[in-house]
């Protein structure tokens, strides 16, 4: 007995230490600038950042969105996605962009760059920008 409650005391402050998405593995505190979907480089500009443990948000290039990511890290899952409605010559640009976050899986930050990709073989790149 003393034995399970000893393993239970060392197992409880690991199960709640805390955020192990991505934002804690290097890709919080950066805006990331998407360079390319699927190794086609991406013309407009988008953006995503991590502000707070479990968020997302970003700039597509006509919009700003936000929503939550809590899937631990390797893996990526948004959840829905709230996003502003301003029309703009982009919108083509924009779906695309929206469509690919959302169907990413996997994530891998290395150094300056962020790569978000899935097991169909789709890919976004993106950089640090600031």
């Amino acid at each position: 007995m003393l034995r399970a409650v000893l393993i239970s005391s060392l197992l409880l402050p690991s199960a709640c230490a805390g955020d192990e998405t991505l934002s804690a593995y290097g890709a919080a505190g950066t805006e990331w600038l998407l360079q390319s979907i699927d190794g086609d480089t991406f013309a407009a500009d988008a953006t995503l950042t991590f502000p707070e443990p479990g968020k997302i948000a970003g700039r597509a290039p006509c919009n700003s969105f936000s929503g939550s990511q809590t899937a631990p890290y390797p893996w990526f899952e948004t959840g829905p996605l709230a996003v502003t409605r301003m029309a703009c010559p982009e919108l083509e640009a924009e779906d695309a962009f929206l469509n690919a976050l959302q169907g990413m899986t996997l994530s891998e930050v290395t150094g300056d760059v962020l790569i978000l990709s899935n097991e169909a073989g789709r890919e976004m790149l993106f950089k640090a920008g600031g």
